[in-house]
């Protein structure tokens, strides 16, 4: 699954040419030795990525990892090395930065998250708000940061939403129409904006609840509701200032899809070792 996308990526940048820099500038015999260093604190994902665009363009570039993926690490820190044709080295570089980056931003916000409602129970979980095309690897670097996964696709899990319920003509019609169509083993969760809703949820039934952009004080009443007859999932504005006091409410779950559409790149250099 990794292979095809790096792929692409590397077309996108060589074009019809190919690097016309590097091999213009660079003697084919030259090689290097070069070092990725984290310029930031943060958490290490994508390294995997890295490899293999490394490996496509040329491989007789060596790859020697000094951390994994989900290590923590400070300004400075060595990540991996990487040895062979400077051309090579040079062409790679642009593609497995961005892959490390990215991937390493996600990961950080991730365990930041985590950090912020320790002790609470509630798990940090991404949603379906990924760039197209790298959902698997978005997905992957939020379990590199200690979050979870929400179904990765259509097809995983029913999640019934506003604009369901409203086109279905109600709760109960979309929750008895679901049920009549998938298999005994399909989970089955629904958006709630309101106590109400909630309580109408409860008495059909439901496998999860997500209580969508609910203050701490309705968080709070709808975990009581619920009483552990269903997953409470809260979603909806909440960011890293207020992921704390959403946990405290009992809640389940914290599902934020900025971690993945939005979260900042983690800064990572590649550092040419001299001689």
């Amino acid at each position: 699954m990794i292979e095809p996308v790096v792929r692409r990526a590397l077309e996108e940048d060589l074009g019809l040419a190919g690097d016309i820099t590097s091999m213009g500038a660079i003697p084919a015999e030259h090689r290097s030795v070069v070092t990725a260093v984290s310029r930031h604190d943060g958490v290490i994902a994508g390294l995997d990525c890295a490899e293999i665009a490394c490996h496509l363009v040329d491989p007789k570039i060596t790859v020697t990892r000094l951390v994994e993926d989900g290590a923590l690490v400070t300004p400075g820190t060595q990540i991996a090395t990487f040895e062979g044709p400077s051309r090579s080295l040079l062409t790679a570089e642009r593609t497995a930065l961005n892959f490390m980056g990215h991937l390493s931003g996600i990961a950080t916000v991730t365990a930041e998250l985590v950090r912020a409602v320790a002790g609470t129970g509630a798990a940090i979980a991404c949603t379906r708000k990924t760039t197209p095309g790298l959902r698997a690897l978005e997905k992957y670097a939020v379990r590199a940061g200690g979050g979870m996964n929400h179904r990765y696709s259509l097809a995983d899990a029913v999640l019934i939403k506003d604009n369901h319920i409203a086109l279905a003509g109600g709760i109960r019609p979309a929750l008895e129409g679901v049920r009549a169509t998938v298999g005994h083993l399909v989970k089955i969760e629904i958006e709630v904006d309101t106590l109400d809703q909630l309580a109408e949820v409860l008495e059909i039934g439901a496998d999860a609840v997500l209580l969508d952009n609910m203050t701490s004080a309705m968080l709070r009443e709808a975990v009581a509701m619920v009483d552990g007859r269903a997953i409470t999932e809260a979603s909806g504005g909440i960011t890293p200032d207020t992921a704390a006091s959403v946990a405290a409410t009992g809640v389940d779950l914290i599902s934020l899809g900025w971690i993945t559409h939005s979260a900042p790149v983690l800064d990572i250099g590649l550092d040419f070792v001299p001689g």
